[in-house]
Protein backbone atom coordinates (compact mmCIF):
# COMPACT_ATOMS: atom_id res chain seq x y z
CA UNK A 1 0.00 0.00 0.00
CA UNK A 2 1.20 3.49 -0.88
CA UNK A 3 -0.44 6.86 -1.22
CA UNK A 4 -0.04 10.59 -1.71
CA UNK A 5 -2.07 13.74 -1.04
CA UNK A 6 -2.96 16.11 -3.83
CA UNK A 7 -5.22 18.93 -4.94
CA UNK A 8 -7.83 18.52 -7.69
CA UNK A 9 -7.33 21.13 -10.42
CA UNK A 10 -10.08 20.13 -12.86
CA UNK A 11 -10.71 17.92 -15.88
CA UNK A 12 -9.38 17.83 -19.43
CA UNK A 13 -8.86 15.29 -22.21
CA UNK A 14 -5.84 13.65 -23.81
CA UNK A 15 -5.23 11.39 -26.82
CA UNK A 16 -3.17 8.23 -27.12
CA UNK A 17 -1.30 6.93 -30.17
CA UNK A 18 -4.34 4.91 -31.25
CA UNK A 19 -6.35 8.13 -31.53
CA UNK A 20 -8.54 7.34 -28.55
CA UNK A 21 -9.78 10.27 -26.47
CA UNK A 22 -9.32 9.80 -22.71
CA UNK A 23 -11.09 12.09 -20.18
CA UNK A 24 -8.77 12.73 -17.24
CA UNK A 25 -8.73 14.61 -13.95
CA UNK A 26 -5.65 16.69 -13.22
CA UNK A 27 -4.33 16.32 -9.66
CA UNK A 28 -1.52 18.52 -8.40
CA UNK A 29 0.73 16.57 -6.05
CA UNK A 30 3.43 18.81 -4.64
CA UNK A 31 5.96 16.86 -2.55
CA UNK A 32 4.43 15.33 0.60
CA UNK A 33 6.45 15.07 3.79
CA UNK A 34 6.36 12.09 6.14
CA UNK A 35 5.54 13.80 9.45
CA UNK A 36 4.94 10.69 11.57
CA UNK A 37 5.65 6.96 11.41
CA UNK A 38 3.35 4.74 13.48
CA UNK A 39 4.07 1.09 14.28
CA UNK A 40 2.25 -1.74 15.99
CA UNK A 41 4.64 -1.63 18.94
CA UNK A 42 3.92 2.00 19.80
CA UNK A 43 0.51 2.80 18.25
CA UNK A 44 -1.11 -0.57 17.62
CA UNK A 45 -1.06 -0.32 13.81
CA UNK A 46 1.31 0.46 10.95
CA UNK A 47 0.82 3.78 9.18
CA UNK A 48 2.55 6.91 7.99
CA UNK A 49 1.24 10.44 8.37
CA UNK A 50 1.71 12.74 5.38
CA UNK A 51 1.77 16.54 5.47
CA UNK A 52 0.66 18.50 2.41
CA UNK A 53 0.45 22.18 1.40
CA UNK A 54 2.71 24.56 3.32
CA UNK A 55 1.12 27.40 5.31
CA UNK A 56 2.31 30.23 7.53
CA UNK A 57 3.46 29.37 11.02
CA UNK A 58 1.15 32.08 12.40
CA UNK A 59 -1.89 30.10 11.21
CA UNK A 60 -0.69 26.70 12.53
CA UNK A 61 -1.52 25.22 15.92
CA UNK A 62 1.15 24.44 18.50
CA UNK A 63 0.44 20.71 18.18
CA UNK A 64 0.94 20.70 14.41
CA UNK A 65 4.07 22.83 14.72
CA UNK A 66 5.51 20.29 17.15
CA UNK A 67 4.86 17.49 14.65
CA UNK A 68 6.44 19.33 11.73
CA UNK A 69 9.45 20.42 13.80
CA UNK A 70 10.25 16.77 14.55
CA UNK A 71 10.15 16.07 10.82
CA UNK A 72 12.32 19.16 10.17
CA UNK A 73 9.82 20.73 7.77
CA UNK A 74 7.51 23.75 7.49
CA UNK A 75 3.94 23.84 8.93
CA UNK A 76 1.42 21.98 6.77
CA UNK A 77 -2.24 22.61 6.03
CA UNK A 78 -3.37 18.98 5.72
CA UNK A 79 -2.37 15.82 7.59
CA UNK A 80 -3.59 12.37 6.55
CA UNK A 81 -2.62 8.82 7.48
CA UNK A 82 -1.95 6.01 5.02
CA UNK A 83 -2.43 2.64 6.72
CA UNK A 84 -1.15 -0.75 5.72
CA UNK A 85 2.23 0.50 4.50
CA UNK A 86 5.63 -1.01 5.18
CA UNK A 87 7.02 1.51 7.65
CA UNK A 88 10.57 0.27 7.09
CA UNK A 89 10.51 1.85 3.63
CA UNK A 90 9.98 5.38 4.99
CA UNK A 91 11.98 7.77 7.14
CA UNK A 92 10.82 10.77 9.16
CA UNK A 93 10.97 13.94 7.07
CA UNK A 94 11.20 12.07 3.75
CA UNK A 95 9.58 13.72 0.73
CA UNK A 96 7.16 11.71 -1.42
CA UNK A 97 6.72 12.92 -5.00
CA UNK A 98 4.49 12.00 -7.95
CA UNK A 99 6.89 9.32 -9.19
CA UNK A 100 5.65 7.01 -6.44
CA UNK A 101 3.05 5.90 -9.01
CA UNK A 102 3.54 4.75 -12.60
CA UNK A 103 1.49 5.04 -15.78
CA UNK A 104 -1.25 2.41 -16.02
CA UNK A 105 -1.33 1.68 -12.27
CA UNK A 106 -4.73 1.15 -10.63
CA UNK A 107 -5.58 3.43 -7.69
CA UNK A 108 -8.41 4.42 -5.34
CA UNK A 109 -9.14 8.14 -5.01
CA UNK A 110 -10.85 9.62 -1.94
CA UNK A 111 -12.33 13.11 -1.78
CA UNK A 112 -15.13 15.20 -0.28
CA UNK A 113 -18.13 15.73 -2.53
CA UNK A 114 -19.57 19.14 -3.33
CA UNK A 115 -21.95 20.55 -0.73
CA UNK A 116 -25.48 21.13 -2.08
CA UNK A 117 -27.16 22.35 1.11
CA UNK A 118 -30.72 21.35 2.04
CA UNK A 119 -32.40 19.61 -0.92
CA UNK A 120 -35.66 17.81 -1.57
CA UNK A 121 -36.16 14.16 -2.47
CA UNK A 122 -36.19 14.79 -6.23
CA UNK A 123 -32.66 16.22 -6.35
CA UNK A 124 -31.30 14.35 -3.34
CA UNK A 125 -32.62 10.84 -4.12
CA UNK A 126 -33.81 11.10 -7.74
CA UNK A 127 -37.49 10.45 -7.00
CA UNK A 128 -40.21 11.33 -9.50
CA UNK A 129 -42.55 14.26 -9.06
CA UNK A 130 -46.32 14.17 -8.98
CA UNK A 131 -48.78 15.67 -11.50
CA UNK A 132 -48.21 19.38 -12.11
CA UNK A 133 -51.89 20.19 -12.80
CA UNK A 134 -53.74 22.82 -10.78
CA UNK A 135 -55.93 20.23 -9.09
CA UNK A 136 -53.00 18.16 -7.82
CA UNK A 137 -51.81 18.81 -4.28
CA UNK A 138 -48.74 16.59 -4.74
CA UNK A 139 -45.89 18.04 -6.79
CA UNK A 140 -42.42 17.60 -5.26
CA UNK A 141 -43.23 16.08 -1.87
CA UNK A 142 -41.68 12.83 -0.57
CA UNK A 143 -44.81 10.71 -1.00
CA UNK A 144 -45.97 7.90 1.28
CA UNK A 145 -44.28 7.60 4.66
CA UNK A 146 -44.90 3.84 4.92
CA UNK A 147 -47.52 1.46 6.25
CA UNK A 148 -50.09 2.34 8.89
CA UNK A 149 -49.37 -0.28 11.58
CA UNK A 150 -45.96 0.82 12.98
CA UNK A 151 -47.37 4.35 13.43
CA UNK A 152 -43.94 5.80 12.81
CA UNK A 153 -41.45 6.49 10.02
CA UNK A 154 -38.85 3.77 9.55
CA UNK A 155 -35.16 4.57 9.82
CA UNK A 156 -33.51 5.08 6.47
CA UNK A 157 -36.57 6.60 4.80
CA UNK A 158 -35.47 8.81 1.91
CA UNK A 159 -36.51 12.29 2.97
CA UNK A 160 -35.37 15.88 2.32
CA UNK A 161 -32.16 16.91 4.07
CA UNK A 162 -28.56 17.96 3.74
CA UNK A 163 -26.95 16.85 0.49
CA UNK A 164 -23.26 16.51 -0.31
CA UNK A 165 -20.11 17.09 1.78
CA UNK A 166 -19.54 13.34 2.09
CA UNK A 167 -16.27 11.42 2.02
CA UNK A 168 -16.44 9.27 -1.12
CA UNK A 169 -13.91 6.81 -2.54
CA UNK A 170 -13.92 5.81 -6.21
CA UNK A 171 -12.12 2.53 -6.73
CA UNK A 172 -10.10 1.09 -9.61
CA UNK A 173 -9.18 4.27 -11.44
CA UNK A 174 -6.24 4.24 -13.82
CA UNK A 175 -3.30 6.61 -13.85
CA UNK A 176 -2.88 7.90 -17.40
CA UNK A 177 0.26 10.00 -16.93
CA UNK A 178 2.72 11.02 -14.23
CA UNK A 179 4.36 14.41 -14.85
CA UNK A 180 7.22 14.79 -12.38
CA UNK A 181 8.35 18.12 -13.82
CA UNK A 182 5.04 19.84 -13.07
CA UNK A 183 4.11 17.63 -10.06
CA UNK A 184 0.90 16.49 -11.75
CA UNK A 185 -0.89 13.13 -12.00
CA UNK A 186 -3.57 12.50 -14.65
CA UNK A 187 -6.26 10.09 -13.43
CA UNK A 188 -8.70 8.55 -15.91
CA UNK A 189 -12.31 9.59 -15.32
CA UNK A 190 -13.76 11.85 -12.66
CA UNK A 191 -13.03 11.99 -8.94
CA UNK A 192 -15.14 13.44 -6.10
CA UNK A 193 -14.81 17.01 -4.91
CA UNK A 194 -14.78 20.56 -6.28
CA UNK A 195 -11.77 22.24 -7.83
CA UNK A 196 -8.84 22.95 -5.49
CA UNK A 197 -10.12 20.37 -2.98
CA UNK A 198 -7.96 17.82 -1.17
CA UNK A 199 -7.86 14.28 -2.56
CA UNK A 200 -6.03 11.14 -1.49
CA UNK A 201 -4.60 8.77 -4.11
CA UNK A 202 -3.84 5.27 -2.79
CA UNK A 203 -3.09 1.87 -4.24
CA UNK A 204 -6.23 0.05 -5.35
CA UNK A 205 -7.40 -2.34 -2.63
CA UNK A 206 -9.05 -4.75 -5.08
CA UNK A 207 -6.31 -4.54 -7.76
CA UNK A 208 -3.18 -3.79 -5.77
CA UNK A 209 -0.07 -3.92 -7.91
CA UNK A 210 -1.97 -4.18 -11.21
CA UNK A 211 -0.50 -2.12 -14.05
CA UNK A 212 -2.28 -1.84 -17.39
CA UNK A 213 -0.30 -1.58 -20.61
CA UNK A 214 -1.59 1.42 -22.52
CA UNK A 215 -0.32 3.26 -25.63
CA UNK A 216 1.72 6.37 -25.09
CA UNK A 217 -0.01 9.74 -25.15
CA UNK A 218 0.28 12.06 -28.11
CA UNK A 219 1.25 15.69 -27.72
CA UNK A 220 1.35 18.39 -30.33
CA UNK A 221 3.60 21.43 -30.43
CA UNK A 222 2.36 24.34 -32.46
CA UNK A 223 5.07 25.48 -34.81
CA UNK A 224 5.56 29.18 -35.22
CA UNK A 225 5.09 30.34 -38.79
CA UNK A 226 7.93 32.60 -39.80
CA UNK A 227 7.04 35.32 -42.24
CA UNK A 228 9.17 35.68 -45.34
CA UNK A 229 11.59 38.60 -45.08
CA UNK A 230 10.64 41.64 -47.05
CA UNK A 231 13.25 42.49 -49.67
CA UNK A 232 14.73 45.92 -49.36
CA UNK A 233 13.60 47.98 -52.33
CA UNK A 234 15.98 50.64 -53.55
CA UNK A 235 14.23 53.85 -54.35
CA UNK A 236 16.13 55.94 -56.85
CA UNK A 237 15.92 59.55 -55.98
CA UNK A 238 16.08 61.96 -58.81
CA UNK A 239 18.30 64.86 -58.33
CA UNK A 240 17.10 68.41 -58.43
CA UNK A 241 19.00 69.01 -61.65
CA UNK A 242 17.19 66.18 -63.46
CA UNK A 243 13.88 67.52 -62.30
CA UNK A 244 14.83 70.98 -63.51
CA UNK A 245 15.90 69.62 -66.91
CA UNK A 246 12.53 67.97 -67.35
Amino acid sequence: MKGILGRKLGMTEVFDQDGKLIPVTVVEVTPNVVTQIKTKETDGYDAIQLGFDTKREKLATKASIGITNKANTTPKRFFKEIRGVNTDDYTLGEEITADIFTRGEMVDVTGTTKGKGFQGVIKRHGQQRGPMGHGSHYHRRPGSMGTMRPMRVFKGKKLPGHMGTLTVTIQNLEIVKVDTENNVILVKGNIPGPKKSLVIIKSAVKNMGKVNERPELVSWVKEEVKEAPVENTVVEETSKEEKAGE
